[in-house]
């Protein structure tokens, strides 16, 4: 018999269904972890919420052939050593979306209700009637940043108090945004005009500090700021200074760590409760149940849909995969970051036709890096179709002799489309973006801190862009011009010494006219 260790307080009807299954369980909660994995050395499967399966863990565990997260977020398990012993990492994705949707909701009315001071001084003999003057949430605009499962259930169960919804995320289409009562916009604009903005977007090196000073001074006076998703995509030096001279409310519910002790943010939070977004009795049923059911279809049927740390097939190159990520990075880029596409088009050439659906999760992390690339192409499909996005692979024509190439477009709009289109290859064993629209023989290699820059072809113009940025002190270690000759048009690609704030290329756009001024990194 399989045995199965679940170190945590996880409802007992995931134990109940897994005995009912012919499994062996061991449930103790009582326990640490590194104690339980001793005793119970054979160990097949674990299923943990919280807890933290490190190397150690796995490594005294023989047996282990599966890591269940019941829940979706599994940054508390090394999934990259899990992958090097052999050992399938799961999560239980959407089983805790409602409880945190709730939370949102619960964290906002109490807010501007003044529940919490309200209990707290009425306990003490107090009457602040007056003191606690409330706002209403019915007519007001939420700013929802990321629509994935929780960000729209939060629209879903707030529309009965006739609110506005303005939504952000980069791979949502405008068409499923309208059909669930979102107008997208940029991120700008949510801040601006939102009475509350709500954050549902994970932690990367993207998104980390993104809620910085320039989003939050855009805020209204008294407006609020919800975090149920990673503390660190809020800068909080900057919230602090920005709350102070805008008097807004933050509500918060996530920290660095999950952990009795000081909170950094104590002295700004409105409100901060210890990460209890996913502790209802319902979630964790339904995550104890999810964890249990996927169980089960792994050993009885093999079914691996929600395994979030597959290894690259035989035969193909993991390389590709990573072409795959940058050229879809880049087409979204030079699409424009408020764009919402609607359609992917892929060609592949050569051997890389036997691998389009390996290819098809890491094209969707390029687009979001909502998206996990260890995850299969029928996770990429549901994740695209869920936002209206439509998938075609092309047949290719391989007299072309592009070798082991790909290509990705992109495609947005609706009586007008716009598209970007991109190849790649791996060129003497580096990762190389061969084509962008009609800019060929670009041969640009997707690393460190790049600046894209089309504008119509003159002299004068790699000069200008060149004096802008020297004059800011900063470095051209690279260039490639190509030109495209039927459209009198010319990419200028320089790689920086570092980045290029987002101010800057505003001005380097205005200075030479640009039709599209971007930076990307990879």
């Amino acid at each position: 018999m399989n045995k199965v260790l679940i170190p945590t307080k996880l409802d007992k009807a995931a134990a109940k269904l897994l005995q009912e299954k012919g499994f062996t369980v061991v449930q103790d909660a009582e326990k640490k972890l590194p104690e339980l994995a001793a005793e119970q050395a054979d160990t097949v499967v674990l299923i943990v919420r919280s807890e933290k399966v490190t190397k150690e863990i796995i490594d005294a565990l023989p047996k282990l052939r599966l890591v269940v997260r019941a829940g979706a977020g599994y940054d508390n398990i090394d999934t990259k050593h899990a992958r090097k012993k052999n050992v399938d990492v799961m999560n239980t994705p959407g089983a805790n979306s409602n409880a945190v949707a709730e939370e949102v909701i619960a964290l906002w009315l109490a807010a501007y209700r003044f529940i919490v001071p309200g209990d707290v001084t009425t306990r003490q003999g107090l009457w602040e009637k007056n003191k606690y003057m409330g706002r209403e949430l019915t007519g007001k605009t939420l700013g929802v940043i990321g629509l994935g499962s929780i960000g729209r259930l939060v629209v879903k169960r707030l529309q009965g108090f006739d609110i506005t919804f303005l939504g952000y995320d980069p791979v949502i289409s405008a068409d499923l945004a309208e059909k669930v009562g979102v107008q997208l916009c940029p991120l700008e604009e949510i801040f601006e005009k939102a009475d509350c903005v709500t954050l549902h977007i994970p932690e990367t090196k993207e998104t980390k500090g993104m809620i910085n000073s320039t989003l939050l001074g855009r805020m209204k006076k008294g407006a609020v700021l919800v975090n149920c998703a990673r503390s660190g995509v809020i800068n909080e030096a900057d919230l602090r200074a920005v709350k102070k001279e805008k008097g807004l409310l933050f509500c918060n519910d996530v920290y660095p760590k999950d952990e009795a002790g000081a909170k950094t943010v104590a002295d700004i939070a409105d409100i901060m409760v210890p990460h209890i977004g996913a502790n209802t009795h319902e979630a964790n049923f339904n995550a104890a149940m999810r964890a249990a059911e996927q169980t089960v279809g792994y050993f009885e049927k093999g079914v691996t849909t929600c395994v979030v740390n597959k290894g690259v097939p035989d035969g193909l190159d993991e390389r590709y995969q990573q072409l795959a990520s940058a050229l879809a990075r880049l087409a979204r880029s030079y699409l424009g970051r408020e764009s919402a596409p609607h359609q992917i088009e892929t060609s592949f050439y050569g051997n890389l036709q036997n691998y389009a659906k390996w290819l098809l999760a890491p094209i969707t992390a390029g687009l979001c890096p909502e998206f996990d690339p260890f995850l299969d192409s029928t996770d990429a499909e549901d994740f695209l179709k869920k936002r209206g996005i439509v998938v075609v692979n092309r047949e290719v024509n391989e007299d072309k002799g592009y070798g082991e190439a790909m290509t990705i477009d992109l495609f947005e709009g609706g009586t007008t489309i716009n598209k970007v289109s991109v190849r790649g290859t791996i060129a003497e064993g580096n990762l190389m973006i061969s084509r962008v629209n009609n800019f060929d023989k670009l041969y640009f290699e997707p690393s460190g801190n790049n600046l894209f820059v089309e504008y119509l072809d003159e002299p004068g113009v790699i000069a200008k862009i060149s004096t802008v940025l020297g004059d800011n002190g900063i470095n051209i270690n690279e260039i490639r011009a190509p030109q495209d000759l039927s459209r009198k048009n010319a990419l200028c690609v320089l790689k920086t010494s570092k980045p290029v704030p987002q101010e800057l290329v505003g001005k380097i756009k205005a200075a030479v006219k640009a039709k599209a001024a971007f930076t990307y990194t990879y």
